[in-house]
């Protein structure tokens, strides 16, 4: 059985580390790229950076930044935001990235998906899925997380997957920055009908959180930000306590 993966997502605007609740709010967390190195020292299995208003702003992931991380840590690491076509993917992974994460682009060109893993292969295409939970559905987003669109999530992880995606990034705008836990069910559901590795993201707040997201959620690896950020938990002692608590997590 495959460890499960702990992996720190760094939210970056501006040049800087910043976090927010459900999407907004943002406040400032430090510098990306010694945050990522002090993760890679203390444990974590890989990293995810995400310009989180490249879509938006219709800007361009920067790619200095992703040279200036891939020179200060060891580990595998993804980047996301504002890649749109084959050159982004090319830029960012000559720049450094292991991974690449595209969630409007994939939603507006489903085929962008299928060229990444014919171009790169399909573990390089980590499509991320940011769903909202309302009238009793999980409604996929645009443009992190401010435009609503027609699909819905369990459907629209069926279709990428079949289009090449390596992984699946699932991020609950419900349950984000919140720190009540991860959306288990709707994870559980993602694992069941899926054949290839899900991402569980928003809502870590306390170490049971992982726990349970692999046990009861069936994640392949639990994405958190400000309990790593703001120094409430620390990932040498969260795989500690998952190894004890029966979860086979890389020491």
């Amino acid at each position: 059985m495959l460890a499960k993966r702990i992996v720190p997502c760094l939210d970056i605007k501006d040049g800087k580390t910043v976090k927010g609740i459900n999407f907004v709010n943002f406040r400032d967390a430090g510098d990306p790229v010694e945050l990522g190195a002090q993760y890679s020292r203390e444990g974590a299995d890989e990293l995810v950076y995400l310009d989180i208003t490249a879509s938006h702003e219709g800007r361009k992931t920067f790619t200095e930044l992703v040279k200036k991380v891939a020179a200060n840590i060891n580990i595998p690491f993804t980047v996301g935001g504002g890649i749109n076509e084959l050159k982004d993917v090319d830029r960012l992974l000559s720049a450094g990235a292991d991974k690449v994460s595209i969630n409007s682009a994939a939603l507006r060109n489903p085929k962008l998906i299928e060229e990444i893993a014919k171009n790169f292969g399909s573990q390089v295409c980590v499509v991320a899925i940011d769903a909202n939970f309302e009238m009793g559905d999980w409604i996929c987003y645009l443009n992190g997380g401010r435009i609503p669109t027609e699909k819905h999530l369990f459907l629209w992880a069926a279709e990428v997957e079949s289009l090449g995606a390596g992984e699946i990034l699932f991020t609950s705008m419900t349950h984000d920055g919140v720190k009540d836990g991860y959306a288990n069910e709707a994870l559980a559901m993602l694992a069941d009908n899926l054949h290839i590795p899900v991402i569980a993201s928003g809502g870590a707040g306390k170490m049971e959180h992982f726990r349970d997201t692999f046990a009861q959620g069936k994640a392949d690896a639990a994405l958190a930000a400000s309990v790593f950020h703001f120094g409430e938990i620390s990932i040498g002692a969260l795989k500690q306590y998952l190894h004890e608590e029966g979860i086979n997590v890389r020491l």
